[in-house]
């Protein structure tokens, strides 16, 4: 969805309202260690994109308690926003931190083809010394 400074504001009070809700008033197992990561509102506030995370082995659990609580954290961001509207929600798993974590693993494992030198072209820079040694030998 398009951002400007309006949406972006009403897109983070909408996310502090929800977390609010998850924090105090919904008392499932399943949602205790989620993080709202991002919330999108389209523009005639109908509709609530929210982005979650939790821990990856716990995503379909995690969606699924969701959808058995969607009716009531509709109902209470409905009053507690206090807008002419209660959006309908849709949650959705944000697993950007998942990628950034195989980013980063993958950059702790440097192949070691990475440490040899190489002309700017990319390939390897052979040593004329070695070379000379070898052609002599022959």
């Amino acid at each position: 969805m398009k951002q400007n400074q309006s949406s972006r504001h009403t897109n983070e009070i909408a996310r502090e309202k929800l977390a609010s809700i998850l924090m105090f008033e919904i008392s499932d197992p399943d949602l205790t260690l989620v993080t709202i990561t991002g919330v999108e509102v389209s523009v005639d506030r109908s509709f609530m994109r929210v982005y979650v995370t939790c821990e990856p082995d716990s995503y379909e659990r995690t969606l699924m308690a969701f959808n058995r609580a969607k009716g009531r954290i509709r109902s209470l961001l409905g009053r507690s926003l206090g807008w002419r509207v209660t959006p309908e929600l849709a949650f959705t798993i944000d697993n950007t931190t998942d990628e950034a974590d195989r980013i980063a693993r993958a950059l702790e494992q440097v192949p070691p083809t990475l440490s040899v030198e190489k002309d700017e072209e990319g390939y390897p820079i052979v040593d004329d010394a070695n070379t000379s040694v070898d052609e002599g030998d022959a």
